[in-house]
């Protein structure tokens, strides 16, 4: 079996445990959601995978969420096959930032995958209101919960990372560079949810010399625990929450995600996707993954196609 089929095969999910065996990984932002998800599926391929985040058991980050937990996440991690460990973490704040990194080169001496995936920063949005009539310290807010804490964690971390070849660095945001040139209703979020993409293609030209791979990745429509909540139904019970918003029909559980960052991890090619921005429909068709129930939610084709060019088709069509 040649590496490039032996990473499909991987991706697929049908590959032996322990494809990302002896691998480290960071990711930051791994409390709850996509980046959870993206912690756990590392872990089922082997990794070892420090996660970080504000809320802890004995403290709850303005998100204020106290269900979801670094700790908790670190223990599905184990769960699922891998190492999981939980470092308390503001990303805004530089010196905690610089000490996770130092424990990181102490324990392990290496990090392989860099996965930045702080965010937080839903509660502040305010779609359909002008700049000048924002709440502007929300607005500001925005920026350093979605932008500063990337630049601070590859400031400290990238120096680890490039110390061997082929380190791999993911920024996660909120939809594609080609969806997002439509605007996202809200000048704040629309911008640092942009950033991220040019972060990565900035990151993937600073790389390449030491033979770094550097993308930006999003869910679609993200069946996330706050979300869920928000249409007050469950993993189990979703589909009812399509009577309430009918786009939610092609929504993808946090998985999706997860497999593909895993499936990028374990690929020996990867590089060929550095600067790029990429999805988590996109990859699961390219690696070959489903989403839990066997689906492969197209999100960014259905809004194109459906919802913004007027095609006569359902999510069942993008599925």
């Amino acid at each position: 079996m040649t590496a490039q089929a032996a990473a499909a095969q991987a991706a697929a999910g049908q590959a032996a445990a322990g494809e990302l065996a002896g691998r480290v990984a960071l990711v930051a932002g791994a409390t709850r959601g996509a980046g959870r998800a993206m912690a756990v599926e590392l872990g089922r391929a082997g990794a070892l995978v420090y996660v970080t985040g504000r809320t802890t058991r004995e403290r709850v980050s303005e998100v204020g969420r106290p269900t979801e937990t670094i700790e908790q996440t670190a223990e599905l991690v184990t769960a699922a096959g891998g190492t999981g460990i939980a470092v308390p973490t503001d990303h805004l704040e530089p010196a905690q930032v610089k000490a996770l990194i130092e424990r990181i080169d102490r324990e392990q001496g290496r990090l392989d995958v860099l996965v930045n995936s702080v965010w937080g920063g839903d509660r502040l949005i305010e779609f359909d209101t002008r700049l000048w009539d924002l709440d502007l310290d929300n607005a500001l807010r925005m920026f350093r919960l979605g932008v500063d804490t990337h630049v601070i964690t590859s400031h400290f971390a990238l120096p680890l990372l490039i110390r061997r070849p082929g380190g791999l660095v993911v920024e996660v945001t909120d939809g594609t560079a080609a969806f997002n040139r439509r605007y996202r209703g809200s000048l704040c979020f629309d911008l640092t949810k942009n950033a991220p993409h040019r972060i990565a293609f900035g990151l993937a030209a600073e790389l390449a010399e030491h033979g770094g791979t550097a993308v930006s990745l999003t869910p679609g429509f993200l069946r996330s625990e706050e979300m869920l909540d928000h249409f007050g139904v469950t993993e189990e019970t979703w589909r009812e929450a399509v009577a309430q918003e009918p786009h939610f029909a092609i929504a993808e559980s946090p998985a999706l995600i997860g497999r593909a960052v895993r499936a990028l991890a374990a690929d020996p090619e990867r590089a060929r996707w550095t600067g790029q921005s990429l999805s988590s429909g996109q990859l699961a068709k390219e690696y070959g993954f489903t989403d839990t129930d066997g689906s492969r939610p197209d999100c960014f084709g259905y809004f194109e196609d459906v919802v913004f060019g007027g095609k006569q088709a359902t999510a069942a069509d993008y599925r």
